[in-house]
């Protein structure tokens, strides 16, 4: 049964056709051949005939040429009015029409034949008037005519602003699916980009820490193996902490990373900056370290954007700033915000990676700093010091958290 029905919906055309031919036999035999029709006036066959054959072509067409079917069927029923053809069984072509034009046609053509459907019956009627009939019997005639052509024009009408409404449903469905989509791809290169700063962070600066103290290892390996050692455990810690993020950061790719792996490490914090200070400090960066105003609890996001500000200063520092330079760290609390100041009396960057954002692959440091800083809407200042090195200026504004 459902092939059936499947094959009738993939073939209107067959389907209207043998509407059509039964349409035809019906008024061959109901009414088109009668006496009455066949020896009275303009109603013989050679009239009676072609007439009806064009109204059920009008049946066996309507859906694949709407509007060209509905004019052959005001023709042909207007033909009927001029050759005195009385009605016959094929005229239901004329409400036919009417429906399939105002479901599928065009404007137009849907106003057409309202037009037509409501003129037909009052044209029919004064063209054969009823006999015996007063005034009152006639008009009730002629709306009990016209009904059936306005309900089928409502009726196809209707269909067809369901459909309009269903359309604009799925186009509406389609539109926020890929709203959707969108979001998500714009939510996933923002989560890469900021695990892309993270592993830039966390690399950079353990990686920086411990290269300077293998050289530094290398360099007193003989002379003296004690600060070889020392160096060599920093190395170690240093690497374990940098493996440490980096499965931290990780994890979020993976699906159940963290309860296979254990709990997450929290995220940095300005606490962690004695500790950060001190690591620079063992690895032969002499770091000043000050801060002033009352120190407050921070929200999450300004706290772990001034550490890493800081750490990646300091890691531009070691660089970039040569073997003598020696670094300061000014925190500073407002009321309404986090001041920092990282400065170094070394040599400085080379000018294109603060000036131009970095070329070549270099500067992503910089770049990082700025994406941080104006996620939580703060300013960025980072250029040469007056009198030699490189200074880093940030104003990290908290948001009013009552």
């Amino acid at each position: 049964m459902q092939r059936l029905y499947d094959f009738l919906r993939r073939h209107p055309t067959w389907v209207d056709g043998f509407w059509a031919v039964v349409l035809l036999g019906i008024s061959f035999v109901g009414g088109t051949t009668t006496p009455e029709n066949s020896d009275t006036g303009t109603g013989h066959l050679a009239v009676t005939v072609p007439i009806t054959l064009l109204l059920c072509l009008v049946i066996a067409l309507r859906r694949r040429l709407p509007e060209a079917m509905l004019l052959l069927a005001v023709f042909a029923g207007a033909s009927q009015l001029v050759l005195d053809m009385p009605l016959v069984p094929a005229d239901f072509a004329l409400l036919v029409i009417t429906f399939t034009v105002a479901s599928n046609g065009t404007r137009w053509a849907s106003r057409l034949a309202l037009t037509a459907g409501l003129c037909a019956a009052p044209l029919a009627q004064l063209r054969w008037p009823e006999e015996h009939t007063g005034i009152g019997g006639q008009i009730a005639i002629v709306v009990f005519q016209t009904v059936p052509f306005a309900l089928a024009w409502v009726l196809g009408d209707s269909l067809r602003t369901r459909r309009a409404y269903f359309a604009q449903l799925e186009e509406r469905a389609a539109r926020l699916e890929k709203e959707r989509e969108a979001q998500a791809k714009v939510a996933v290169a923002a989560e890469r980009a900021r695990i892309a700063r993270e592993l830039h962070d966390v690399v950079a600066h353990n990686v920086s820490v411990m290269v300077v103290q293998a050289d530094g290892a290398a360099y007193v390996l003989d002379a003296a193996p004690d600060q070889a050692k020392k160096a060599l455990e920093i190395i170690s810690g240093t690497g374990r902490q940098a493996l440490a993020e980096m499965r931290r950061l990780l994890g979020v790719l993976r699906t159940g990373e963290h309860q296979e792996s254990g709990e997450y490490v929290p995220q940095p914090d300005v606490e962690q900056l004695d500790d950060l200070i001190e690591q620079c400090r063992g690895s032969g960066l002499p770091v000043d370290f000050k801060i002033e105003g009352t120190p407050r609890p921070l929200p999450s996001g300004v706290e772990l954007t001034a550490y890493r500000i800081v750490q990646e200063a300091l890691t531009n520092t070691r660089k970039h700033g040569g073997p003598n330079a020696g670094a300061s760290v000014r925190l500073v609390y407002f009321d309404d915000g986090l001041g920092l100041l990282v400065e170094d009396d070394g040599k400085g960057a080379p000018h294109e990676l603060y000036e131009e954002g970095g070329v070549d692959g270099q500067g992503h440091g910089l770049i990082g700093m700025r994406e941080r800083i104006g996620m939580v809407g703060g300013t960025l200042d980072a250029g040469p010091r007056p009198g030699g090195g490189f200074r880093i200026s940030a104003l990290l504004p908290l948001k009013s958290a009552h």
